[in-house]
This record gives C-alpha cells, sequence and structure tokens, in this order.
C-alpha cells in the first residue's frame, strides 16, 4: 500500500490535538467521540496502530480507510523505427526510444502494487494485410522480450498482440483520443504501446 505520510503526520496531529480537547473537557464517553469527531476535519482518514479505520464524521471513504482508486499508469507509445518489413531489437533505428521503456519498468519495480500490461504492436497501411498483421505481433512480441530481458515479470504481461492497419489511435494521459491521421503509409501509426490493464480489463482473463 502506498502511503502519504505527510498527509498521516498532519491527520494524527489534529487529531491528537483534536482528542486532548476532548478529554480535557467533562462529557461522557459517548458525546467525547462526537465532539472529537466535530473538531477533526472531515477528511481525516488514517488506520490506527491496532488496525481499526479512523476517519471523519460525514461517513465518506476516504484512503486508507476506503478501497483505494485504482489510477493507471498513462500508456506508454513508443515510436520505433524498425527497418522495412523487421521486428527484432538490432532492427530498431531508432533505440534511443526504448528509454523510455527502461524508466517504466523501473518505475513500476519501484512500488508495491502489482502492474500488470498488455503489450500491443500497430501498422500502418503500407503493404498487405496479412503481412502487417504478422509483423505487429512479433514486434509487440520483441518489446516482451524486452521487458522479461530487463527484470518484468513475464506473469505480469497478459496480453501480446497485433493490430494492422485498423489499429486505432492513441489515447492520452486523460483518456481522449489522438487522432493519428491516415492509414496509409503514415509513421505514426507505426507504434508499441505498453498499457496498464485496470481492474476491470483483468475479469477477462480470470
Amino acid at each position: 500500500m502506498r502511503k502519504d505520510h505527510k498527509t498521516f503526520r498532519v491527520a494524527a496531529l489534529t487529531a491528537s490535538l483534536a482528542m486532548a480537547a476532548v478529554l480535557a473537557a467533562p462529557v461522557s464517553a459517548e458525546d467525547s467521540i462526537g465532539l472529537y469527531w466535530k473538531a477533526a476535519p472531515t477528511t481525516t482518514a488514517w488506520v490506527n496502530p491496532y488496525g481499526e479505520c479512523w476517519q471523519g464524521q460525514d461517513g465518506e471513504k476516504l484512503a486508507p480507510c476506503g478501497e483505494p482508486t485504482f489510477v493507471p499508469h498513462a500508456p506508454l507509445v513508443m515510436r520505433l523505427l524498425f527497418e522495412i518489413n523487421r521486428y527484432q531489437l538490432q532492427d530498431i533505428r531508432n533505440p534511443e526510444e526504448l528509454r523510455k521503456l527502461d524508466a517504466l519498468i523501473a518505475e513500476f519495480q519501484s512500488t508495491p502494487r502489482e502492474e500488470v500490461v498488455s503489450i500491443v504492436g500497430h501498422t500502418d497501411k503500407l503493404g498487405s494485410l496479412q503481412l502487417n498483421q504478422t509483423l505487429s505481433e512479433n514486434r509487440a512480441e520483441t518489446i516482451k522480450n524486452y521487458m522479461i530481458d530487463h527484470g518484468y515479470p513475464a506473469a505480469d504481461i497478459r496480453e501480446v498482440k497485433g493490430m494492422a492497419w485498423e489499429g486505432g489511435n492513441d489515447v492520452a494521459a486523460d483518456g481522449s483520443i489522438i487522432d493519428l491521421g491516415p492509414l496509409e503509409n503514415n509513421p505514426l501509426r507505426r507504434r508499441v504501446v505498453v498499457t496498464e490493464l485496470g481492474p476491470d480489463q483483468l475479469k477477462q482473463y480470470q
């Protein structure tokens, strides 16, 4: 679980001061609880050392008391310039683009959450559909092997596929669609995309 230590410290300090004020007043235990939550900010929420969830009187499920909201990493789009009809690592003319993937792997490895991803290779409409479908699949497989070789768990790569021609547009970090332009001979459509899968998406693999 990720923790916002600064928020916890502020919440704990606020709660301590509020509780001190409550204890100083000659009131019943039931009234003390009511006064405590009246004094505590409605955004107060944390788990005490006994595993009990403490949160504001408004009853809102605040983290870490409630279920954490899943916020996926923005899809990683790599404009890998493979040689024509090639798909091996040594066929990439701009290998510096892989540094983006290195950074993503390092970020995923540094978090306690298990990130499960899909890898999709895309091509434009230059060449036959059958050729491009195989090519896009092979390029996605190359990136899968690269990730595994760099320490990414193979089990966390749930889907590897290719999409030729009608491969769709890109999705921005805010979820909006990025129009990549025409299908025919368009370098922007030649790409490999690594996407973190959320709980709803993972249900189809269960």
